[in-house]
């Protein structure tokens, strides 16, 4: 890695592969991408898996919702095809083998790797205490915590992080629909700071310099999603802008002065 913003691959490298999968998780890597970024929930048998939605209907093409499922039985539900359908001239045959892999799935894929590794947990009022708790019992012990970087929308799930384990990094995330309910960005900074997050994880839609510079006051990065143009980073690199993710990331590379391996 070689200074700033980190280029991180949403959901893997999703724009070429299947997202979420360890498919996209491995040509993200393969592309020299900075950072990994993906989503995590709860099946059926409390196991965290590594999916987005709360239901197999977009990438599964089933209807089943991941809650109902255990870990065993998503694992053998395959979520490659939809994207063979919709990107034709990106379709490859090996994408239908792919499945729902668990967090402990992911995270052996990730041994070795050096860049930052951002979760982020897809929960509600009703489930982020037992994610939150299953997801520090695995990466408690792993020797990838260092570049763990925990974030949720749920923003209560940040300060259950903290507790359960003190060591973790945290990132708070607010979409755009947050503006509806705050008088000015400066707000977003301190709610995050009074979670106790680590970072704040932001719409690049939201930000200003001024909200970069306050953040960095209040000793907090900044990362921008979803970012598909390279404009960006030339952008965030005079902002002072932690971190982007894309769903591209070879593409932003390029524009960094960083060619895909």
């Amino acid at each position: 890695m070689t200074g700033l913003p980190l280029i991180i691959g949403h959901r893997g490298a999703s724009a070429h592969a299947p997202e979420n999968t360890l498919a996209a998780f491995q040509m993200a890597i393969n592309a020299g991408a900075d950072g990994i970024e993906f989503d995590v929930q709860l099946a059926m048998d409390g196991v965290p898996v590594v999916i987005h939605d709360p239901t197999l209907q977009r990438t599964g093409l089933r209807p089943e919702a991941v809650a109902h499922m255990t870990s065993g039985e998503l694992s053998r539900m395959e979520v490659g095809s939809w994207f063979n359908t919709k990107f034709h001239s990106l379709a490859n045959p090996a994408f239908e083998t792919e499945t729902v892999p668990t967090l402990t799935q992911v995270l052996d894929l990730l041994v070795g790797f050096q860049g930052t590794i951002y979760i982020e947990m897809k929960c509600g009022v009703d489930d982020y205490i037992p994610l939150a708790e299953a997801v520090c019992d695995i990466i408690r012990s792993s020797p990838l915590l260092p570049q763990i970087i925990i974030k949720s929308f749920y923003l209560a799930a940040i300060p259950e992080v903290g507790r359960l384990l003190p060591d973790a990094q945290t990132a708070a995330l607010f979409e755009p629909k947050v503006m509806d309910f705050l008088r000015g960005r400066k707000h977003i900074i301190a709610i995050a700071a009074d979670l106790g997050a680590s970072q704040i994880s932001i719409h690049y839609s939201l930000i200003t310099r001024k909200f970069v510079a306050l953040a960095a006051e209040a000793q907090m990065p900044v990362t921008i999603w979803t970012v598909e143009d390279p404009k960006w980073v030339d952008r965030s690199s005079d902002l002072g802008i932690r971190a982007i993710i894309t769903n591209d990331p070879a593409k932003l590379l390029i524009r960094s002065n960083r060619m895909p391996k």
